[in-house]
């Protein structure tokens, strides 16, 4: 069963950074494409960025220049580097699979950026 971990949230001042961890059981994150969405209240949960199996990076265009996907092949562990946060980057980031796992949407890391 997969099963996925988001942690690394919280409150931030606008032009912070956070780092977000996404540690993966269940599934070999270098074998996969794997993505951070994001959720804000009243919006449907969207596509932030995702690294491919082979290691290429994606992002949104409204994150892009400021958020960094890595991960760490030997812990399983998947990571958001967040710099020059804004208020409208406040949400709960999930991480999952592309395409995602429905079962496997985990409790999520509550971001918030106070302007």
């Amino acid at each position: 069963q997969v099963h996925l971990v988001e942690s690394g949230g919280g409150l931030v001042q606008a032009g912070g950074s956070l780092r977000l961890s996404c540690v993966a059981s269940g599934i070999t994150v270098r074998l996969n494409a794997i993505g951070w969405y994001r959720q804000a209240p009243g919006n449907q949960r969207e596509l932030v960025a995702y690294i491919s199996a082979a290691g290429t990076t994606n992002y949104a265009d409204f994150v892009k220049g400021r958020f960094t996907i890595s991960r760490d092949n030997d812990k399983n562990t998947v990571y958001l580097q967040m710099n020059s946060l804004k208020a409208d980057d406040t949400a709960v980031y999930y991480c999952n699979r592309l395409p995602a796992i429905a079962k496997s949407w985990g409790q999520g890391t509550q971001v918030t950026v106070s302007s």
